[in-house]
């Protein structure tokens, strides 16, 4: 079955400087497959800079790859034509981090959700409009003679959050790109949140693509996951196994970071790393050799590839030499598979 949005081989590099072109790779040779055969959440994390906003705006169609293709329903999305890119806004939707700047503050809320029914004619009557609206904003929690009517700033953080929520809903997407989306709520509505995000997949069949820095709701909220260091794959897999049992050094010290309800366990448990060392001789390397303790003779010499650790994991690291090579493309095949949990984790 064809994926709805893929990455092949995508690869962006941003230039800029006037008197010395300066190139930064923010995403290398990347592969990701979106809504194929069942809906699911995949969660793209790492810390800043890795590449993860980069990802979700190719997919999104907001910026062009250096390299590769960004695929829509197989078909190569900046070759198609409009009536292709017409369809793809409609059936691809995002949710950014911020979610007081999507609004114009001269707006009333109702105007983001007016719009995108106007654009694609989704109602025949004003009547109708107001229908599809009012029952949006009911399957995200919010009472529409609560809503409706106001100004941006009349609303809390996380009602504005569940009104772009609603907003996506109204054209029916298959795929939403959810960028950072709790990182600037306050943490008592996050999980409100996050389970909007569930109800999505579980009630409505969307498959969603869950960009975060934050391993915790990773965690909970999604059924695969793919770890990124400085725009390549360090470690991918079923979430639990990826959480649990982290193969990857980065993905150690992430995990490590994370904090657990347990007074027991001490924060930053994994080595610190050694920030700012200069590559040996070659840049051809692992991108964390320069900050792994566990650096040796091949991870200065060429980038490793992903070993497949386990039925549903796979990790870039030369510590794991002797399992067998996964292809960048296959790495679908430690993704989406049937043993995960569909979103239930343990409180």
């Amino acid at each position: 079955m064809v994926a709805i949005l893929e990455l092949e081989s995508a690869t962006k590099i941003y230039r800029g400087g006037l008197l010395k072109r300066k190139a930064t790779v923010a995403l290398e040779d990347n592969y990701v497959s979106i809504g194929a055969a069942k809906p699911r959440i995949l969660a793209i994390a790492g810390e800043s800079g890795s590449g993860k906003t980069t990802m979700g705006m190719l997919l999104l169609g907001f910026i062009n790859p250096t390299g590769g293709r960004v695929l829509f329903k197989g078909q190569d999305l900046w070759q198609a034509p409009s009536s292709v890119w017409r369809e793809f806004r409609r059936e691809v939707q995002a949710i950014f981090q911020d979610p007081f700047e999507v609004y114009n503050p001269f707006y009333k809320v109702d105007h983001v959700l007016h719009l995108p029914i106007r654009n694609f004619d989704l109602a025949k009557s004003r009547a109708e409009e107001k229908d599809i609206i009012e029952k949006a904003l009911t399957s995200v929690g919010l009472r529409p003679e609560e809503t409706l009517g106001r100004y941006p700033h009349q609303l809390s953080g996380g009602q504005r959050q569940r009104i772009t929520i609603a907003r996506a809903l109204l054209l029916n997407p298959k795929v939403i790109i959810a960028d950072e989306p709790v990182s600037m709520i306050d943490a008592s509505l996050r999980a409100t949140i996050l389970k909007s995000l569930q109800q999505l997949k579980n009630d409505m069949g969307i498959s969603i693509l869950y960009i975060t820095h934050d391993l915790a709701t990773a965690y909970h909220v999604s059924e695969d996951i793919m770890i990124l260091y400085q725009g390549s794959v360090a470690e991918a897999g079923d979430v639990d196994t990826v959480i649990t049992d982290p193969k990857h050094p980065y993905t150690q010290l992430l995990v490590s970071s994370i904090p657990w309800p347990d007074p027991k366990r001490a924060w930053g448990e994994v080595e610190e790393l050694r920030r700012g060392r200069a590559m040996r001789g070659s840049s051809k390397g692992c991108k964390f050799a320069p900050r792994c303790p566990l650096a040796f003779d091949p991870c200065w010499e060429t980038h490793p590839p992903l070993y497949r650790t386990g039925d549903s994991q796979a990790s870039a690291c030369y510590l794991y030499r002797e399992h067998p090579v996964l292809e960048k493309s296959q790495i679908q095949q430690v993704l989406g598979g049937d043993s995960a949990s569909n979103g239930r984790r343990p409180g």
